[in-house]
């Protein structure tokens, strides 16, 4: 998602030494883990675990686009791991390590830099991660921030994109819409909603929520899964692409939150709104296809893992995607972000 430039963080630059700073900050994130080596080489050694596949995934963040500029850097921390950790959700592999480089840009002093590592040493305790190495660098511009993440799946059982079957059902975690909206909360657009239903909606965007709870159920039941980060039309479409399937999706079944339905009621469009929604962006959820003979398992185990999920299609012979709301077809000139665009667009 792409954020407009916003005055920078107010942190006072104070010269900061590299090597003090990795020490001070980031060592203790490794929690000791003898694989890290203390972050005093430039490598990490990781031993194999028979029996399991090391799965490995990567994203970056960078300000004023994937983030607010002056969002609180623990936030901004937390978001970084969370989107990481949402790839190894979809991809039903449980957390392990990350990898971690920073290009501090000028006005991030110690203080700054202390609030980040306090955000990541919060999100590593909660989700099971150690930190195993990295680099940090500075850079004239924005902050700009890359983690590589590793999580383990049992031996042939990471859920890859290019499984789905004619017939399977599609599916998609949680609710979807909040981030598109979320991006607009943050930047202090009213959207006719109440305060409180704005904070929810910016601390989703701001706070994804990686649905990691969901791995049992995706590896014992989902033949395809993807994060949803670009847009839930664009991201079940990578499904579609690489299982060389297609897929018919009604919106009008799509899981809104209660701020985002209060929203949707107040547009005079309700399938250009609900289009918006399907293609905004940054909910991180999942969105998985599961064989009919397993669906309403499937359902019942996501229900009690916390992170429900909800048909919203099925997998077709069509080789496209196509959208319906209100009961007609939707055409689209777009299905989600992509990083080729400068801003992000809503069709309202």
């Amino acid at each position: 998602m792409c954020a407009p430039s916003s005055p920078p963080a107010p942190f006072l630059l104070r010269k900061v030494d590299e090597f003090q700073s990795i020490a001070a900050l980031f060592r203790p994130l490794t929690n000791g883990a003898p694989e890290a080596l203390g972050l005093l080489d430039d490598a990490a050694a990781i031993p194999s675990r028979p029996g399991f596949d090391l799965i490995v995934t990567k994203d970056a963040m960078v300000a004023g686009v994937h983030f607010l500029i002056d969002d609180p850097p623990h936030l901004v921390a937390q978001k970084l791991l969370r989107v990481n950790l949402s790839d190894l959700a979809a991809k039903a592999a449980d957390p392990y390590a990350y990898f971690l480089a920073v290009a501090w840009p000028k006005g991030w002093d110690e203080a700054g830099r202390a609030a980040f590592a306090a955000g990541l040493a919060e999100d590593q305790a909660r989700y099971g991660l150690v930190l195993l190495g990295g680099d940090t660098v500075s850079t004239p511009g924005p902050l700009t921030l890359s983690v590589t993440m590793l999580g383990w799946a049992p031996t042939g059982t990471m859920v890859k994109r290019s499984d789905a079957k004619v017939g399977d059902v599609l599916l998609v975690s949680g609710t979807i819409g909040d981030g598109a909206l979320g991006l607009r909360a943050a930047r202090g657009e009213g959207l006719s909603l109440d305060p409180d239903a704005r904070a929810f909606l910016a601390d989703r965007y701001r706070l994804p929520q990686p649905r990691n709870a969901l791995t049992d159920v995706l590896r014992h039941h989902a033949s395809a899964a993807a994060d949803v980060s670009d847009g839930l039309l664009a991201d079940a479409g990578h499904i579609a692409t690489a299982s060389g399937v297609g897929l018919q999706i009604d919106l009008d079944r799509m899981p809104l939150s209660g701020p985002t339905q209060t929203w949707l009621k107040l547009q005079p469009d309700q399938a250009s709104a609900l289009a918006a929604l399907a293609t905004g962006g940054d909910d991180y959820e999942v969105v998985c296809t599961v064989n009919p003979k397993d669906l309403e398992v499937a359902i019942t185990e996501a229900a009690a893992s916390s992170a429900p999920l909800t048909p919203i299609g099925l997998v077709t012979e069509s080789m496209d995607v196509r959208v319906f709301a209100g009961g007609q077809p939707i055409a689209f000139t777009r299905r989600g972000w992509t990083h080729d665009e400068q801003q992000v667009t809503v069709i309202v």
